[in-house]
């Protein structure tokens, strides 16, 4: 998806889920991918060890770039090195980001997780990383999206520039809650790659209710 097509809304950031084989994975991305516009994807090792969360990001990473996706590897700033990927997201304390943004914001996408609080995104936010994410990896197995992250990237969105991603629920619907709180991104996991669920399906649906119902942002200049 290219800049120019991209729609001027809310877009969908895919999160995969753990305890994914990486040949099972690529195939489940590509029906997804197929579905319609995916901004970005983000990895995390979970339990993986080093040389397997690697071997994983090593399969995946080229199939979402190909399809316009930008890669994004969670917490191990080596493997973000070694597959080539777009960006690099930290769950850390604020002395290790700012070392992350210092050596690989030049290079790539370095975007920050873990806030609870207003304050604690703040403390994140005056390092000015590429984005701030709402939510935890693993922990969409509701419906709805968590209430103190719809409550935090709302607030977010409307007082702090830098992009913010929402975790939606694990219904597909609940990229509806997300997208009305003026947030940049809503990300999906098992909505997406729960079991049982046609990837397809799932972000064909989520793309259309983002058109139907996602607030257009503002170009710029306007």
């Amino acid at each position: 998806m290219t800049e120019a097509s991209s729609p001027n809304r809310c877009r969908i950031v895919l999160i995969a889920p753990s305890g994914e084989k990486p040949d099972h994975f690529v195939e489940r991305l590509r029906q997804a991918i197929a579905g319609g516009d995916i901004a970005s994807i983000i990895l995390p090792p979970y339990d993986l060890d080093e040389a397997s969360f690697q071997a994983f990001a090593e399969k995946v990473v080229p199939i979402a770039q190909e399809a316009g996706i930008a890669a994004i590897i969670a917490d191990d700033t080596r493997a973000a090195g070694r597959v080539g990927a777009d960006g690099l997201h930290l769950e850390t304390k604020k002395a290790e980001l700012e070392e992350a943004i210092e050596h690989y914001q030049q290079k790539m996408m370095v975007g920050a997780g873990g806030a609870k609080t207003r304050d604690d995104a703040l403390e994140l936010g005056e390092l000015r990383p590429d984005y701030i994410f709402f939510g935890r990896f693993g922990y969409d197995n509701k419906p709805e999206p968590h209430h103190r992250n719809l409550s935090l990237g709302q607030w977010w969105a409307e007082v702090i520039e830098i992009p913010c991603i929402v975790m939606a629920g694990s219904d597909v619907a609940s990229v509806e809650a997300v997208a009305a709180t003026g947030a940049e991104f809503v990300a999906l996991s098992s909505a997406v790659f729960g079991e049982g669920v046609d990837p397809r399906d799932a972000i064909a649906r989520a793309n259309a209710i983002l058109d139907e119902t996602a607030p257009s942002f503002l170009s710029a200049g306007n």
